[in-house]
């Protein structure tokens, strides 16, 4: 069931360039939530038309209101709007929406996030309750945000930048595919991050004959599936939507010659 409802903010702070935002959603989770990986439109400013998707960072069921983290960077007005709002204040929130990672609490999976994909990952590794290995990528250190916290939910993690401030000074394609060279013990391969990031993370994964799903960002308008801005080519010559079939796909649906 998508609801939709004002949402008190209870904590915020910056992380990086990012905004790191928690927010009490009545019974959203309990009622909305389908796995890691799903996502909420958020309202930002009256005189602002479209919402703004923002992947779920973590969500808990809890009395008397569901709590639900949210990351963020302002990269326009409606998100410097959003980043203004004073932890009190309440902001419109739609969701829980879309279908998030199909994977099970017992699974070991190999998390790959880079720069603002990172957060869904922090929802996989809380499911998977430690057994993941999480792969984090950005342009420089400060640009790889929730390190602490997953440090402290995985496994292992492992980092690449761009400019070698930290890590392997690389992408992150080159570090999953050291790590199945090394280990091929894994259920699958989730990955969120820019596209092209995402199209060398599903090569190597497919290369070792691993399951790999991917979140797929794009513009959206309604997040309901009404329209058709957030539409997606997949290989079979079909247009699926973002917001209602994803964002998470199955790495091999993907047309990613488009």
């Amino acid at each position: 069931m998508k609801v939709e409802r004002k949402c008190k903010i209870v904590s915020k702070e910056k992380m990086g360039d990012a905004i790191y935002m928690v927010l009490e959603v009545g019974d959203m989770v309990r009622t909305s939530y389908k796995g890691p990986g799903q996502f909420v439109h958020v309202k930002c400013g009256d005189g602002l038309l479209l919402r703004r998707p923002i992947s779920v960072c973590s969500c808990q069921e809890d009395d008397p209101s569901d709590l639900l983290a949210i990351v963020f960077e302002v990269r326009g007005e409606g998100t410097q709007w959003l980043a203004n709002r004073p932890v009190g204040h309440s902001v419109d929130v739609m969701g829980l929406l879309g279908n998030g990672f199909q994977i099970k609490p017992q699974d070991r999976c190999l998390l790959v996030g880079g720069g603002i994909g990172i957060p869904p990952m922090r929802g996989c590794a809380q499911y998977t309750m430690g057994r993941s290995t999480a792969i984090l990528g950005g342009r420089s250190s400060d640009k790889v945000i929730l390190l602490d916290q997953l440090t402290q939910e995985c496994a292992k993690v492992l980092i690449a930048t761009d400019d070698g401030s930290v890590g392997y000074h690389g992408f992150v394609d080159a570090l999953v595919r050291q790590e199945l060279e090394q280990d091929k013990n894994y259920d699958a391969v989730l990955a969120c991050g820019p596209k092209p990031m995402l199209r060398n993370v599903a090569k190597v994964a497919e290369g070792f004959g691993i399951p790999c799903q991917v979140s797929m960002e794009e513009r959206m308008g309604c997040g309901i599936g009404a329209c058709l801005v957030c539409a997606c080519d997949m290989k079979d010559g079909s247009r699926k939507h973002v917001c209602k079939d994803g964002p998470v796909f199955d790495s091999k649906e993907v047309d990613w010659n488009v």
